[in-house]
């Protein structure tokens, strides 16, 4: 249950870094070339974070987080890429 909500909320982060981006830059081409770079490296350190929370206080091994890992960095990260490529 926990990873699914952490893939929801790495979506609903998504959202909020385009309209962000969004606001400061009115054309969705230029937000989506902000936002999408700046996004993927901070959710990338947050799923990290999330690793290393479970390799380091629950005990599981970095093999056995790493699935887990890119179950939440994945689909976010695809679809704000997706989302760039729509808007170039």
């Amino acid at each position: 249950m926990r990873t699914v909500m952490f893939v929801l909320a790495g979506f609903v982060f998504l959202a909020l870094c385009l309209a962000i981006a969004r606001g400061i830059k009115p054309a969705m081409a230029s937000a989506a070339a902000i936002a999408v770079p700046v996004f993927i490296v901070l959710w990338c350190l947050i799923a990290a974070a999330n690793m290393w929370i479970g390799v380091n206080n629950a005990g599981y091994s970095v093999m056995e987080e790493l699935p887990i890992f890119l179950i939440i960095f994945l689909p976010p990260v695809l679809a704000a890429l997706l989302a760039r490529w729509h808007w170039r």
